[in-house]
């Protein structure tokens, strides 16, 4: 990549490539309206910028003319948001701590968000220390799913299950209890769905 994105700019790029991913690219309204955007020269300034750096190609003349460059690459750069713990709970960041190059080809649901994961409770189910989770804040969970959720101001990824009066949070690692809370317990809230999984293979050791 020529240059490093802004989070705005990263924003814009990811909704045109998952807009593109559903079969169309956005028009300038388009992008305008899901950001909040009164007047589309604000999109255009971004867009420029966008252009400028490499990821895309503008046609002003045609309504979707945008081509996206990414395709003739493998990887793009998206934020990382946090950590969250495979493990004992963990601190979660609310600024962006890393970027990491993601495949073009890895689909981010929208209103999806990366985490990368630090502990080794999920290890029998094939997520390590330093591997990047993909999260949709949007679905109500499924007993079984892999979850991140929020502890008393910690977060954990787990597998989750609901009862009838309580819900646990249960880890692919048998040296680790399961996690269980109340039902009503205003501690715990649910962040979202794993979706993905990500692991740079040139990082990964043992």
């Amino acid at each position: 990549m020529s240059k490093q994105l802004t989070n705005t700019q990263q924003k814009i790029l990811d909704f045109i490539i998952d807009k593109k991913a559903e079969g169309k690219v956005p028009t300038l309204a388009e992008i305008a309206e899901r950001f909040g955007y009164r007047n589309r020269s604000t999109v255009r300034q971004h867009l420029q910028a966008i252009e400028k750096k490499g990821f895309i190609k503008r046609n002003p003349k045609i309504s979707r003319g945008i081509d996206l460059l990414t395709e003739d690459k493998l990887f793009i750069p998206r934020p990382v948001l946090g950590e969250v713990a495979a493990g004992n709970p963990l601190t979660i960041y609310p600024d962006a701590i890393d970027t990491v190059d993601l495949p073009t080809i890895a689909r981010m649901p929208k209103d999806s968000f990366l985490l990368k994961v630090k502990g080794d409770s999920l290890k029998d189910a094939y997520i390590f220390t330093g591997d990047v989770v993909i999260v949709n804040p949007n679905p109500e969970p499924r007993n079984g799913q892999i979850v991140v959720a929020v502890l008393d101001d910690a977060a954990v990824v787990k597998r989750f299950f609901k009862k009838r009066n309580r819900i646990e949070l249960h880890s692919e690692n048998p040296e680790y209890e399961p996690i269980v809370i109340e039902k009503d317990y205003s501690g715990f809230k649910i962040v979202g769905v794993v979706v993905g999984v990500y692991r740079n293979m040139e990082t990964r050791v043992g």
